[in-house]
């Protein structure tokens, strides 16, 4: 796990799960996991933000969130990133430029839990986002149908894969998306910080 900026070699395939990870949990690891292995990824990256522009509350520290995200998801082709806060960037959009300029040759995907794509058309300049990278939506509790009938889904059907088609996802034309269901752990940051337990996270 590292700061900053991992080496990434051109013709990688890679993973991006952007958050705050406030904190990290077992539902991100389930998903960081499924994801490597149902869309043929080479690495997945956590992005732990410094703020998530769609939540009113402020985020713990981001050291103690990057610490918590180590101390949870151990493995060696998941890597955890402050990038973000390096980048001085606020937006997905504006972090995948970035992105895509210092990694020529990578081919990124951006992943998100199945509640994240129901309010995508909230997010800035979600439509630049959708025509630039691919997209993994894995399903999270309680989201699979407002996703499914969400207002970017919507938009978007014609350029969505099958589930059988999602280890091509890394290497299709944006736009293009899939929707993948997985075991699911009926976990969530919001709810850890709620019951006053946000050090306890379970170690995998």
């Amino acid at each position: 796990m590292e700061h900053g900026f991992p080496f990434l070699r051109p013709g990688m395939t890679v993973g991006l799960l952007g958050g705050s990870f406030d904190p990290a949990h077992m539902g991100h690891v389930q998903i960081s996991r499924a994801a490597l292995k149902h869309f043929g990824l080479d690495r997945v990256w956590w992005l732990v933000s410094p703020g998530n522009p769609l939540k009113r509350h402020q985020p713990a520290p981001l050291e103690k969130r990057m610490q918590a995200a180590r101390q949870i998801m151990q493995h060696p082709r998941i890597l955890i990133s402050d990038a973000e806060a390096q980048l001085g960037t606020r937006y997905t959009a504006q972090t995948l430029r970035h992105l895509r300029r210092r990694y020529p040759g990578v081919r990124f995907v951006w992943l998100m839990g199945a509640d994240n794509l129901a309010q995508f058309h909230r997010w800035k300049d979600w439509r630049d986002i959708m025509e630039t990278v691919p997209i993994g939506v894995l399903a999270r509790p309680r989201d699979r149908i407002s996703a499914r009938l969400s207002p970017a889904a919507q938009i978007y059907t014609h350029a969505r894969l099958k589930g059988n088609s999602s280890h091509l996802l890394a290497h299709a034309q944006s736009p293009a998306w899939c929707f993948i269901n997985v075991p699911m752990v009926d976990a969530s940051s919001s709810a850890i910080r709620a019951n006053g337990n946000w050090s306890a996270t379970q170690q995998c």
